[in-house]
C-alpha cells in the first residue's frame, strides 16, 4: 500500500555559536514527532539545517581571524554533530551556503523583482545586530532592540523591499479559512492583534553594508537578507525550482506538514514565509507549531547571562535518552518549560528509573527466576486483569490524540499513567506470593505476561521519544517492535517468547550530589569552557540573578494579594514539590511550589502567604498551578514565605 508522504521540519540552527539545551530542544521535539509519524506508517521526510548568512556571523568570522565560510564550516559541523548525538532521524541537513539553495534564493528573487512584488529604495532605521533586523523608534523598548533587548544602531542603506501589504488581506483570509494553520491559538491571535490589523510594512530583503550573503545576481551590491534566503530553505531542499522544474521530491512532499520552529520566531513563519509563497504561486504549508521555551531557572539561556547547558554536557552525565525524555516530557505545550540539575535528577530518577526501569527489571527477573525466562499466556484470567488489559488497548489512541496536537508532553504522561498502572498491578496480584503455590503457577504465568505484553506496547509508543532504550527493551524481550495499527489488540506477545538476562539497568538512579561532582569534574578537565561565567549554569546554589530597573508600570502588571493555605500535600514522585489549595476571598486555587525541603505539608496548613494571582497558569508534574507563593532567599539557598506583618483577611492586595 502506498504511505502517505508526511513532510515535517526545524527552523535552521544560526551558525553564530554552539546550540544550547535550549536550541536542541526543538529538534528532538521534531524528531519525536517525525518517528512516531513513521511509526503510523506515513512516508516521512525530516529536514532541519544551519542559516549561515548575515551581518552577525561576518563580524563573528572577523573577530576570529577567519572568513566566514571557514567559520559557518565549523558551527554547523558541531550543529550537526549535536544532532547526531542525540540520535536525530533526520532524512535532509540543509546548509544554506549550499550552491543549490543560493542559486534558487537568486532566482526566486529576481522572479518575485520581475513581477513587482520585489522594489528597490532606501531604508532608514534603528539596527539590531544579533537579531539582524530593523525597527523604527516607535517600535523600539526603552530606546533598545524589543526581541532582544539588546542596543540598536541607526542604520541608513539603500534596499530592495517586498510588498508585504499587498497579500494582507489574503493572509488574514487563509487565517480565517484554516484555524489549524498557527497552533498554539495564542501565536494565532498575537499575529492577527499585533501585526496584521496594525497593517503590514514593506520588508527589507536586501542589504548593502556587508557582503556575507546571497548576492542578488542583477545587482551584485547588495546581497539577500536573512529571511528571504532562510526560510526559502523548506522548499529548496525539496528541490523546488523558480524556473518551474521542480524535483519530484518538491512535488511529492510540498506543502509541508509541519514546520516546528520557537515562538521567537513565528512571525516570520506565519506573516513572511505565508506571504512569500504566496507570492511564488506555492500552496502553503499545513501546521506552523510555535513551541514554547525552555528556560534554566526560571529565565532565558544567554552566554552573557552566565547560565547556558549544552545538550552534550547533559548526555556525558545522564546519557541521550534521558535528556529527551527530559526536555520532552517536562515541556508544556503552550507555556515556558523549566530545567534546572536538581530537576533533571528528580525526573530520571522518579520516571525513569523508578517507574518504567523498574518495572522492566522486575517483569524480566521474575520470568526467569519462576519460568527459566519463558513467556506464556496460560489463560488463567481473573477480573484484576481487565483494568490493565483496557488501559492497554486504549493507550495508542491517546496517545495519537495528543501527538496530533502538538502535545508531547501529555502524550509521554499518558505512557507513563499506564506503567504507574502496571507497577501496581505488580503490587496487586504479588507473583511471590503466587509463586509459592504449585496450584497457582498457571496463574503467575498470566501475571506475568500481562506485565511482559504491557511492556512490549508501552515500550513501542515510547520508541519515538527513547529509541535507544526501546532497542534495548525489546532485545532482552526478543521481539520485535509492535506495529501501531495493531496496539489495540492485547495478547499478540507470542507463546515462548524467551526473555534475556541483562546484567544493567536502564536507567541507573542518580545521586545529585555525584551530578553536581560530574559537572564540576566535568569543567575542570575541559579545554572548550570559553570563560568562567560559563559555571553558572553549574547545579550548586547561585544568587539570583535580576532584571534591569523596571517603570511602576511594569510592576503595576504584577497582582498580588494574600492567600491562606487550607490544605497541603506532596505532589508524587517528587521531593521538591507541594501541592497547595489556598483561599483568596471567595476563590479557591491550587499551587504548585518547590519548598518541601523547608516545609511540611502540615506547617503550610493555615499560613497566610503573599501571592502572584495574575501568573498564567503552567502546568508542574501533571498539576495546574494557578499563580505563586512568595519566598525569600538567602545566599545559602534557604527559603522563608512571606507573610503579612499583621493578620489581614486572605484575597488582601498588596500595593
Amino acid at each position: 500500500m502506498k504511505k502517505t508522504p508526511y513532510y515535517i521540519t526545524t527552523a535552521i540552527a544560526y551558525t553564530s555559536g554552539k546550540p544550547h539545551i535550549g536550541n536542541t530542544y526543538e529538534i528532538v521535539l521534531t524528531d519525536a514527532i517525525a518517528r512516531f509519524k513513521r511509526n503510523q506508517g506515513y512516508d516521512v521526510r525530516f529536514q532541519t539545517g544551519t542559516d549561515e548568512h548575515g551581518q552577525k556571523i561576518e563580524e563573528k568570522a572577523k573577530a576570529a581571524g577567519v572568513t566566514p565560510k571557514q567559520f559557518v564550516d565549523g558551527v554547523a559541523g558541531q550543529i550537526r554533530n549535536i544532532w547526531d548525538l542525540m540520535n536525530i532521524s533526520y532524512d535532509k541537513f540543509i546548509r544554506t551556503t549550499d550552491a543549490d539553495h543560493e542559486r534558487q534564493v537568486q532566482k526566486i528573487f529576481q522572479k518575485l523583482y520581475e513581477q513587482g512584488d520585489i522594489y528597490k529604495g532606501t531604508y532608514e532605521g534603528m539596527y539590531c545586530t544579533p537579531c539582524e533586523a530593523f525597527w523604527t523608534p516607535s517600535q523600539l523598548k526603552d530606546g533598545k532592540c524589543p526581541d532582544c533587548g539588546r542596543e540598536v544602531k541607526p542604520a541608513k542603506e539603500e534596499a530592495y523591499f517586498f510588498r508585504m501589504s499587498k497579500y494582507a488581506d489574503r493572509l488574514l483570509q487563509y487565517y480565517e479559512e484554516h484555524p489549524e494553520f498557527i497552533a498554539p491559538l495564542s501565536r494565532k491571535n498575537e499575529m492577527v492583534n499585533n501585526f496584521l490589523k496594525p497593517g503590514l510594512q514593506d520588508l527589507c530583503v536586501s542589504r548593502t553594508s556587508f557582503t556575507w550573503g546571497i548576492p542578488v545576481d542583477f545587482d551584485p551590491k547588495h546581497v539577500v537578507y536573512v529571511w528571504l534566503d532562510a526560510l526559502t530553505n523548506y522548499i529548496t531542499g525539496l528541490g523546488y525550482d523558480a524556473d518551474g522544474n521542480s524535483d519530484a521530491l518538491f512535488k511529492k512532499y510540498w506543502p509541508a506538514d509541519v514546520h516546528v520552529i520557537g515562538k521567537d520566531i513565528i512571525r516570520f513563519h506565519t506573516i513572511y514565509w505565508p506571504i512569500f509563497l504566496m507570492a511564488l504561486g506555492l500552496p502553503l504549508p499545513k501546521h506552523v507549531f510555535g513551541h514554547p521555551w525552555l528556560l534554566m531557572d526560571g529565565g532565558k539561556m544567554s552566554k552573557s547571562r552566565g547560565n547556558v547547558i549544552y545538550a552534550d554536557e547533559l548526555v556525558s552525565i545522564f546519557g541521550v535518552d534521558a535528556v529527551r525524555y527530559f526536555v520532552l516530557g517536562d515541556m508544556p505545550y503552550d507555556n515556558d518549560g523549566n530545567i534546572t540539575w536538581e530537576l533533571i535528577t528528580e525526573r530520571i530518577n522518579s520516571d525513569l528509573a523508578n517507574t518504567y526501569g523498574n518495572l522492566v527489571s522486575r517483569t524480566a527477573a521474575m520470568s526467569l527466576k519462576y519460568f527459566d525466562g519463558e513467556i506464556s499466556d496460560k489463560k488463567a484470567a481473573e477480573p484484576i486483569d481487565t483494568e490493565v488489559r483496557t488501559m492497554a488497548q486504549n493507550l495508542y489512541e491517546k496517545v495519537a490524540a495528543k501527538m496530533d496536537e502538538y502535545k508531547i508532553s501529555d502524550a509521554l504522561d499518558e505512557i507513563f499513567v499506564f506503567l504507574r498502572r502496571c507497577n501496581k498491578y505488580i503490587d496487586e496480584t504479588a507473583p511471590w506470593v503466587l509463586a509459592r503455590d504449585e496450584a497457582k503457577r498457571d496463574r503467575l504465568a498470566t501475571v506475568l505476561y500481562n506485565l511482559s505484553e504491557s511492556i512490549v506496547i508501552a515500550t513501542s509508543l515510547l520508541q519515538p521519544f527513547l529509541p535507544d532504550t526501546a532497542e534495548k527493551v525489546f532485545a532482552q524481550f526478543n521481539t520485535p517492535q509492535r506495529a501501531y495499527s495493531e496496539l489495540n489488540k492485547f495478547g499478540l506477545l507470542k507463546n515462548g517468547t524467551k526473555v534475556s538476562p541483562t546484567e544493567t539497568h536502564l536507567f541507573a538512579r542518580q545521586n545529585y550530589k555525584d551530578v553536581e561532582a560530574k559537572y564540576e569534574a566535568l569543567h575542570a578537565n575541559s579545554e572548550k569552557t570559553e570563560k568562567a561565567p560559563q559555571k553558572a549554569a553549574a547545579p550548586a546554589h547561585e544568587k539570583p540573578a535580576y532584571p534591569a530597573e523596571i517603570s511602576i508600570d511594569d510592576f503595576a502588571k504584577v497582582k498580588m494579594q494574600i492567600a491562606k493555605v487550607i490544605a497541603c500535600e506532596k505532589v508524587e514522585k517528587s521531593d521538591k514539590l507541594l501541592k497547595s489549595t489556598v483561599q483568596i476571598g471567595d476563590e479557591t486555587r491550587t499551587v504548585v511550589s518547590g519548598i518541601a525541603k523547608y516545609y511540611s505539608p502540615e506547617e503550610m496548613v493555615g499560613k497566610k502567604v503573599v501571592m502572584i494571582t495574575n501568573l498564567k497558569p503552567a502546568k508542574l508534574r501533571g498539576i495546574l498551578s494557578e499563580g505563586m507563593i512568595l519566598c525569600a532567599e538567602d545566599d545559602e539557598g534557604n527559603l522563608s514565605l512571606l507573610s503579612p506583618e499583621k493578620d489581614m483577611p486572605d484575597g488582601s492586595g498588596i500595593f
